[in-house]
């Protein structure tokens, strides 16, 4: 076996250190063309374009609150929590499920996707908040909340008392 050249080992070293360095640059070079395209991901924006929530009636302590959410960023975001100074307790969130008898249920969730370039438009067969009035709700009133996401900043809300099945006939506020 010969001993390597002085050349070789350098060819051997540049190697072994190129490869990695031109792999970088390739990565680098993609990601920069990725973002110039508009591709990127930018932070979620979420807003509210509608909230109202269910006159409660007779002995019934629980009604259920809706928002509709908008996301005009390029991530999705997470409502995690929902808060109300006009609740006795903290609103939770739900999703309803149906049986396999096509009886329905309301199942505690831990938080609801809001896609990004879309929303989420809350309603009595899929998601909801869940809230029990600290005293009855009459239509018209306005019940003040904060909705807490994952990644955005919470937003201040204020949604208008109506009674069930009101809101399923009126075109969407702006």
């Amino acid at each position: 076996m010969t001993p390597p050249t002085p050349d070789s080992r350098l060819r051997t070293s540049l190697t072994a250190a190129g490869v990695p360095v031109l792999a970088c640059g390739l990565a680098l070079g993609g990601l920069g063309a990725w973002t110039a395209s508009g591709r990127a991901g930018s932070p979620p924006h979420v807003g509210v374009a509608r909230a109202y929530v269910y006159q409660s009636f007779g002995s019934t302590p629980e009604t259920a609150a809706f928002f509709t959410l908008t996301n005009d960023g390029g991530s999705a975001d997470r409502l995690v929590r929902v808060t109300s100074p006009d609740t006795t307790e903290p609103p939770g969130l739900s999703g309803h499920r149906m049986t396999s008898s096509n009886g329905a249920y309301r199942q505690p969730v831990d938080s609801i996707l809001v896609p990004a370039r879309a929303g989420l438009a809350m309603n009595p067969h899929g998601n909801d908040v869940t809230v029990r009035p600290r005293t009855p709700w009459r239509p018209g009133e306005v019940v003040s909340f904060t909705l807490h996401f994952a990644h955005g900043k919470p937003l201040r809300v204020n949604a208008v008392v109506v009674r069930p099945g009101a809101e399923k006939n009126r075109p969407p506020r702006p």
